[in-house]
């Protein structure tokens, strides 16, 4: 089987940023982005993914967090792409229904090709350890669109912010992991069209 693996490099005025994405690993990380529970909510993604990432993030964190956060997406996003490939033999969809303590997140996407993101998280906090809650948005945005793919959450119930934040997360990794999982019935890519 190829390895399906990606590392990239991206250097902006704000960001310096370097990751290695194992889709097919054992949900080792060594994540460094200068901001503690982004870098515990990356770790979730790996753990609960079975993925292998690798990732330093430099930002301007002088600023804010949202030029680390949002530019970390991007590069994932396209980590992901890119390990992908061509899509052969892959699942496509995935889902998960995660509880976390009095919260229950609902994540369900598509490696279409086609990039969408839906969301209705619901905050009462304005930031949980240094990560502004409305980031959630923006980086699985950035995600979702350098990935090429359709991301929905539904937050079906959840009071704390860290509960909220953390069920997505791990609600994502879940239903990455499926999507990118082989399946020996498929011939190809999973699609009507033959192409995705």
């Amino acid at each position: 089987m190829e390895n399906r693996t990606a590392e990239l490099v991206r250097h902006t005025s704000e960001t310096n940023i370097s990751i290695r994405l194992d889709l097919d690993g054992c949900g080792q990380a060594d994540i460094q982005t200068g901001i503690g529970f982004f870098d515990h909510m990356l770790k979730s993604v790996a753990k609960h993914g079975f993925f292998d990432i690798q990732l330093k993030t430099e930002g301007d964190l002088e600023v804010d967090c949202h030029h680390t956060i949002e530019d970390t997406g991007i590069v994932l996003g396209e980590a992901i792409k890119a390990a992908v490939g061509g899509k052969e033999g892959i699942r496509r969809y995935g889902s998960c229904i995660l509880p976390m303590d009095e919260t229950l997140v609902l994540c369900a996407l598509d490696l279409s090709g086609r990039p969408y993101l839906a969301e209705d998280f619901q905050f009462k906090a304005d930031a949980v350890g240094g990560f502004d809650t409305e980031m959630v948005r923006e980086f699985f945005y950035a995600v979702s669109y350098s990935a090429g793919m359709n991301l929905h959450f539904k937050q079906l119930s959840g009071m704390n912010g860290h509960h909220i934040i953390e069920a997505a997360f791990k609600a994502f990794a879940r239903a990455l992991d499926e999507a990118v999982g082989r399946d020996g019935r498929i011939d190809g890519v999973l699609s009507t069209k033959g192409a995705l």
